[in-house]
């Protein structure tokens, strides 16, 4: 059963949030720290250049864990990382291939683990994060924020897991065109994906 807040303590409540500027700003506002995102667009759009960008911005905000689930961390993607401007004096951001969720679990378990993780994509963890594993990894991890990149068919994030990704997400990005349209709880608005 969940806890019961009367306003006082509702109002009273203190939150941590993201000091998000740049080309950022205008978009996201600033959002808490913790929760969930989603990335979504059509294949070859530019959704891996955004994430990878936006990782690498948020950075110098936090630790990153990139997880490149359908990718792995191979030359492609090594190059994918090159053209998204991440610099190899970047510290702050770590890149990993698919691992079992049950692997994560105890990855973020640690005390030393990243504050903000990308998910790569959610149709590699769709059979993982069924049947209520998404929102379980929500509860398991109140202070993080997961930041889910996922395929569109017909509009919409690809595959009911995705679907309830979007209606959970805090921030949503819509990637079309090298564009991305953010809408949710935040200021909304488009960013131009910029491929050096």
């Amino acid at each position: 059963m969940g806890r019961t807040l009367s306003v006082k303590n509702l109002y009273s409540q203190r939150f941590t949030t993201l000091s998000i500027g740049g080309k950022y700003q205008e978009a996201f506002g600033e959002p808490s720290d913790c929760g969930i995102w989603l990335i979504y667009g059509k294949e070859k759009n530019g959704k891996t250049t955004f994430a990878l960008q936006l990782a690498d911005y948020l950075s110098k905000l936090k630790r990153v864990l990139y997880i490149s689930g359908e990718e792995g961390t191979d030359m492609e993607f090594t190059d994918s990382c090159k053209r998204a401007g991440i610099e190899e004096t970047n510290c702050n951001i770590h890149f990993i291939d698919y691992e079992l969720l049950e692997e994560l679990y105890k990855r973020l378990e640690s005390r030393k683990s990243e504050s903000i993780i990308f998910i790569d994509n959610m149709t590699v963890y769709n059979d993982e994060l069924k049947n209520g594993a998404l929102r379980k990894l929500q509860r398991e991890f109140p202070k993080k924020l997961f930041i889910f990149i996922a395929h569109e068919e017909a509009g919409e994030p690809y595959r009911a897991t995705a679907k309830l990704c979007k209606r959970l997400a805090k921030i949503i990005c819509h990637v079309e065109g090298l564009a991305c349209d953010v809408s949710g709880r935040c200021p909304g608005g488009r960013i131009l994906i910029s491929e050096q």
